[in-house]
C-alpha cells in the first residue's frame, strides 16, 4: 500500500524544491556584555521574532543557570511554526542561535540584528532545509 502526503505543508521552495522547514544554525564569538543580561536576551529574541516576521507563541522562557565555565542564558521562543533556541557562554562570550521555522526568513536579518545587538567578533552559520 502506498500512502501519498500532500506537500502542500511544504512552503519553502529552493531551487523548485519543496522543503517543510529552513533551520539556521550559528555560532557568534566575541559578543559584547549585552551577551550578558537576562533582559537584553529577552527583548532580542523578542524583537527577532518580529524582525523575521514570525509570530511568537507565549512569552520567552528566559533564564540564567551554570555555574563557571558553563555559566550562560539559555532562551526559548516558541513560534507558530516551530521554535527560536539560545544558549550563551559569558566566559567566551559565545552565542549559540537556531531558528527554525515552517514558514521562510531572512538569514541576513537575524545576522543583521545580532551585530547590531551583539557586536560579534566572527558570525559563522549554515542553513538546513527539512525535508
Amino acid at each position: 500500500m502506498t500512502i501519498t502526503t500532500p506537500v502542500q505543508y511544504k512552503r519553502i521552495v529552493v531551487d523548485s524544491v519543496r522543503y517543510y522547514g529552513k533551520h539556521l544554525i550559528l555560532t557568534a564569538q566575541g559578543c559584547n556584555d549585552n551577551l550578558l543580561s537576562v533582559d537584553t536576551i529577552r527583548n532580542w529574541v523578542s524583537e527577532l521574532v518580529e524582525r523575521i516576521d514570525m509570530q511568537a507563541f507565549g512569552e520567552p522562557l528566559v533564564a540564567r543557570f551554570g555555574e563557571g565555565i558553563e555559566e550562560g542564558i539559555s532562551a526559548v521562543q516558541l513560534i507558530y511554526t516551530s521554535a527560536i533556541v539560545i544558549h550563551t557562554n559569558d566566559q567566551s562570550r559565545e552565542m549559540y542561535l537556531d531558528v527554525f521555522s515552517c514558514k521562510g526568513f531572512s538569514e541576513d536579518d537575524v545576522i543583521t540584528y545580532l551585530n547590531e545587538t551583539f557586536a560579534p567578533s566572527s558570525v559563522n552559520f549554515q542553513i538546513l532545509f527539512r525535508n
